[in-house]
C-alpha cells in the first residue's frame, strides 16, 4: 500500500503534505487494498440490519470503525456493538456515556438503536462512510511517519464541521474536549499539560476557555470557521510539537535557532 510522504517533522512537513495532498491521497486510494475493502463495504453493507450482523463481519466492522477513527477497536466487538444497539436517543445509551464523542457520532451515524431510522441501505450513506474511511486511512498512514500529521489532517476537517454544528458554545467545547485528536491539538496549542484531563470536565472547560481568550481573543469557535483561522491554529500546534520533541535534548537557543531555519 502508498505510504503518504512527509519528508520532515513541523511546518515543513505539513506545507508539503498540504502542497501534494490531493496527488498523494488519490495515489493512497488507488491501493489495491484499500478498494478491496471499500468495494466489499458497497456490496455488503445494505443487507446490514443489525449491530450484532455487523461486528461479526470482520471487513465491514474495519471499514466502519475506519471511518471514525476507531480502527484500533477492532477486536472489542461485544463493546462496539452496544455502543451501536444502543443508539443515542437516550442518555443512559453507552454512547452517550462515554467521554470520546467519536462514538456517539458512529452510532448516529448507523441507526441500529431503538427508534431510530437505519441508514445501511441508504446510497448516500454507504458512500458517505467510504469517503470517511479514506479520508481517515490518510490520516493514520500519515501519522504512521509523523503524529503530528495526523493529528493536524484531521483537525483540518473536522474542525470545519465543529464549529458549525448546532448546540451552545460550551457543547463544541465539550466536543473537542472529547474528542482526542481535537483535544491533543487544543491542549498543545493552548499549551496545557495532559494532565489537565484528571480534573473535574467543567473546571477543565474553564482552563480551555480562559487560556483561548488570552491566545485567541475569545472563545467563540466560531473564528475557525475561517480556514486561515484553522491554519494559524494547526501551525501553532505544529510549533508546540517541535518545541516539545526538541527540548529534551536542545537548549532554548538551540531550539530557536532549529525553528527559524525551519
Amino acid at each position: 500500500m502508498f505510504q503518504p510522504i512527509v519528508p520532515d517533522g513541523g511546518l515543513v512537513g505539513w506545507r508539503f503534505l498540504q502542497r501534494t495532498y490531493d496527488s498523494q491521497f488519490e495515489t493512497f486510494t488507488q491501493s489495491p487494498v484499500l478498494q478491496r475493502d471499500t468495494d466489499y463495504f458497497r456490496e455488503k453493507i445494505s443487507s446490514i440490519t443489525t449491530a450484532e450482523e455487523l461486528v461479526l463481519d470482520r471487513r465491514l466492522l474495519s471499514v466502519a470503525l475506519g471511518a471514525f477513527g476507531l480502527q484500533d477497536d477492532i477486536d472489542n466487538r461485544y463493546f462496539i456493538q452496544k455502543v451501536l444497539a444502543d443508539g443515542t436517543n437516550s442518555d443512559d445509551a453507552l454512547a452517550m456515556r462515554l467521554a470520546d464523542t467519536r462514538y456517539r457520532e458512529m452510532s448516529e451515524s448507523f441507526g441500529f438503536g431503538p427508534a431510530e431510522f437505519l441508514k445501511t441501505g441508504e446510497p448516500d450513506f454507504i458512500e458517505v462512510i467510504i469517503t470517511r474511511f479514506q479520508t481517515s486511512s490518510f490520516e493514520v498512514a500519515s501519522g504512521q511517519q509523523d503524529d503530528a500529521m495526523r493529528v493536524a489532517l484531521y483537525a483540518q476537517r473536522k474542525l470545519a464541521e465543529i464549529v458549525t454544528m448546532d448546540g451552545s458554545e460550551n457543547t463544541k467545547w465539550f466536543t473537542i474536549m472529547g474528542d482526542p485528536p481535537m483535544r491533543q491539538l487544543f491542549e498543545k496549542a493552548l499549551n496545557l499539560p495532559s494532565s489537565v484531563g484528571q480534573i473535574d470536565i467543567d473546571q477543565q472547560l474553564v482552563i480551555f476557555k480562559n487560556r483561548a481568550t488570552r491566545l485567541f481573543g475569545g472563545i467563540d469557535l466560531a473564528q475557525f470557521a475561517d480556514a486561515s483561522a484553522r491554519e494559524d491554529l494547526i501551525a501553532r500546534y505544529l510549533l508546540q510539537d517541535q518545541i516539545d520533541n526538541l527540548s529534551a535534548g536542545l537548549s532554548s537557543n538551540a531550539i530557536a535557532l532549529t525553528l527559524l531555519q525551519s
